[in-house]
């Protein structure tokens, strides 16, 4: 009879000191995904992701201050740690890392991350510093966790790029690792932020994916992009959202094109009653 090895307990750690004692237990080889909280199955499939290359697996939860704006929700951001706990446990995750913000950022801390690049345009451009504020407390979490790998998902894929870019340039030996959005049977990307849409708002906000789905169909069925972007938006305006941007992109630099000769995304976000959905979709060039 084949015996099952036991599952260790889950690690937590809320001081530098703990994390470096329960850190210590797990090897070199540790996947990572760090979070806000407030978790769903877009999370808990990354950690899914991390398990799968067959080695420990750590999060964090740390509701970052220094990406939020002004005039932006860090205070309403939801907390719900006991339930997060509860789902990174039964996820298998063998560690979750569990800062304050004095241990993320102390008094006499005097380091900021400073990002250009794919970080200059589209969010980078509409939320000032929210990407200096990502760079940063990931760089932090890198440096605390010291991981191999790093999952993240694609539904912040400008996030994913700036991170990349962060981390080749300060030749940090973390490997990036994407992982695609999750979505809601009627194509609604998940995020922690969906739980605050009216019931009808509800019902309009998978019209953003149809958008780019829309877009992208047309674009590669050959029509020039620039009134394959336009039709879309009109599509979202009509369904009710107040589009940000909606661009075709460089899946690498971000840069906006017109014309497909390497890997592009289309980016949008909109508007929706209070709440700003993000999300993307690849795009191929048009097949001979």
């Amino acid at each position: 009879m084949k015996i099952r090895a036991k599952r260790r307990a889950m690690l937590i750690a809320r001081t530098l000191a703990d994390l470096r004692a329960a850190r210590a237990k797990l090897g070199p080889d540790l996947g990572f995904v760090p979070t806000m909280g407030a978790l769903h199955d877009g999370h808990i499939a990354l950690v899914t992701a991390a398990r799968a290359a067959q080695t420990p697996s750590a999060a964090s939860i740390f509701v970052n201050p220094t990406q939020f704006g002004p005039n932006e929700d860090f205070t309403r951001y939801p907390r719900t740690e006991e339930a997060d706990l509860e789902k990174l446990e039964a996820a298998g995750c063998d560690l979750v890392w569990l800062p304050d913000a004095a241990t993320m950022y102390p008094p006499e801390g005097a380091t900021m991350i400073t990002v250009t690049g794919p970080a200059a345009r589209w969010e980078g451009a509409i939320r000032p510093g929210h990407f200096a504020g990502v760079a940063t407390v990931v760089a932090k979490l890198f440096g605390q966790v010291r991981p191999a790998r790093a999952y993240f998902g694609e539904k912040d894929f400008q996030q994913i790029q700036v991170i990349k870019r962060m981390t080749s340039d300060l030749l940090l030996p973390v490997e990036i690792i994407p992982i695609p959005t999750i979505r809601e049977p009627d194509g609604l990307a998940l995020s922690s932020r969906n739980r605050f849409l009216s019931p009808e708002n509800r019902l309009i906000a998978p019209a953003l994916y149809s958008g780019l789905r829309q877009a992208a169909a047309a674009i590669q069925a050959g029509q020039p992009a620039p009134g394959a972007l336009n039709a879309a938006t009109e599509t979202l305006k009509t369904a009710g959202l107040a589009p940000d941007y909606f661009a075709l992109v460089d899946a690498v630099s971000l840069e906006p094109i017109e014309t497909i000769a390497n890997p592009a995304r289309i980016l949008a976000a909109a508007k929706l009653g209070p709440i700003r959905l993000l999300d993307n979709i690849a795009v191929n060039e048009r097949s001979a």
